[in-house]
């Protein structure tokens, strides 16, 4: 995206077409009850037509997924990563034993897409929108239909700047919204990537993992934690970077490289990743892997790096 681009992009709008999705939908009269109990957030307290960041995690406070809950009223649904198409219905069916619930995958058969409205503000004609800040700007998730997509996806596309993979990616690492696949994985406790603030209920009742998450809230730090970084000099580096302290470049990392991209409100090059408890203060390297490439200087910067 160029500067004039994303100029055009806070004035005009945004649409992100999330087609590949993780898309599941929750029916049947138990079907709150029992999702409350397999999430982070508080399904109970969810109004129809609202959305709420959510993870799945497993017995040890792992993460199984990260995604969001919508309440159309009669159904609640589930999105994630693409990814996770083959292992998150699976896991959700493993609890799902005396409930009068039933899961269905609606992946290839709902398209969603994502709107953030710019300064010349929002018409979404007669579709529903959801409101859901899910990269870190005010927006709207609109699950459409195949008839809805060849009839009013085209006439959102004339409306709104279409933003591609690329785009998205940047904005949402502006915002520091950790992505599965990036940030988050199978190893990661919810707190360490920040997803205490954003993702976790700890007054709603129990869930899968809830005594870990809670011990951890209560001694009051991890063991890493998603941070991110300015580069002072040069290009951001990539994934996979190994951060170590100015002072000792040669030094053990104390930290890595999840994702990088460029703030616009900055104007720089910026990245994430995580940094160790344990790493001194100060301004640290980015070192690769590469011979011949030289470590790239940056800071530490408090996310969002665009407010």
């Amino acid at each position: 995206m160029t500067p004039d681009a994303y100029r055009e992009f806070v004035h005009r709008g945004g649409i992100a077409d999330l087609i590949g999705r993780t898309i599941l939908r929750f029916t049947g009269g138990d079907r709150t009850r029992y999702l409350n109990g397999q999430v982070t957030a508080n399904v109970q307290s969810l109004n129809e037509g609202r959305s709420v960041a959510a993870c799945v995690t497993t017995a040890k406070g792992k993460l199984s997924a990260d995604g969001f809950v919508i309440n159309f009223g009669d159904a609640l649904w589930f999105d994630a990563d693409s990814s996770l198409r083959d292992t998150l219905p699976a896991r959700f069916e493993r609890y799902i034993i005396a409930d009068d619930v039933t899961l269905e995958d609606m992946s290839e058969t709902v398209h969603l897409v994502h709107l953030m409205p710019g300064a010349q503000g929002t018409d979404f004609g007669e579709l529903r929108a959801i409101p859901n800040a899910r990269f870190g700007r005010p927006g709207f998730d609109i699950l459409l239909s195949e008839d809805e997509v060849k009839r009013s996806l085209p006439e959102l596309a004339r409306k709104f700047v279409e933003l591609s993979s690329d785009d998205v990616e940047n904005i949402r690492i502006e915002q520091g919204i950790p992505r599965w696949g990036a940030e988050l994985d199978e190893n990661t406790l919810p707190p360490e990537a920040g997803l205490d603030r954003t993702h976790i209920d700890y007054h709603k009742g129990c869930y899968i993992g809830q005594e870990v998450i809670s011990r951890l809230k209560s001694i009051g730090h991890v063991n890493r934690r998603l941070v991110g970084f300015v580069c002072t000099e040069g290009t951001a580096p990539g994934a996979g970077a190994q951060i170590v302290p100015s002072s000792s470049p040669e030094a053990e990392p104390c930290g890595s490289i999840t994702s990088a991209g460029w703030s616009f409100a900055l104007e720089k090059p910026v990245a994430l990743g995580y940094l160790r408890r344990s790493a001194p203060a100060g301004d640290f390297l980015a070192r690769t892997s590469d011979p011949g490439a030289q470590p790239v200087p940056i800071t530490v910067c408090e996310l969002p790096f665009s407010k």
